[in-house]
This record gives structure tokens, C-alpha cells and sequence, in this order.
């Protein structure tokens, strides 16, 4: 397969993720860090497909493992 750019339209149906979410996780470098196509606040932008893939399959990989518990409350 060739690696191309997606749109956070196509970006979103691929992980179905907000964009908000999207966002939060690039800032916590946990998730592809997206591509800016112009200099503008409000530029296009893109993610390479081969990395959400490779993102996606991380994740899939994962999909057995326990989840963490959060700490019990104590009562009052």
C-alpha cells in the first residue's frame, strides 16, 4: 500500500476520536503527530496513513491486556 496523508474528516472515522481528543493525545506525544500543509493559524493539515495504522494496530495488539484499576475509595 502506498502511504498517503488523511484529513481529520477521514482521521475521525478511521480512529473515532474527536478532534479535541485527537489533539490531546498528539500533545501527550501518544498518538501520530499530524503533518501542517501551510504556514496559517488555520492551515490544512494531515496524518501519514502508515503511522494511524501502525497506531491503530499498537492499540489492537493491547486489546488483551489488563486495564489499570483505579485506586479504590475509601468510605467516609
Amino acid at each position: 500500500m502506498q502511504d498517503r496523508l488523511v484529513g481529520k474528516k477521514e482521521l475521525r472515522t478511521l480512529v473515532l476520536y474527536s478532534d479535541a481528543h485527537i489533539a490531546r493525545l498528539e500533545a501527550a506525544t501518544q498518538f501520530p503527530k499530524r503533518l501542517r500543509l501551510g504556514n496559517g493559524p488555520r492551515c490544512r493539515v494531515g496524518w501519514w496513513l502508515s503511522e494511524v495504522m501502525a497506531w491503530l494496530q499498537s492499540k489492537s495488539a493491547n486489546r488483551d491486556a489488563p486495564t489499570p484499576r483505579q485506586p479504590e475509595l475509601e468510605p467516609a
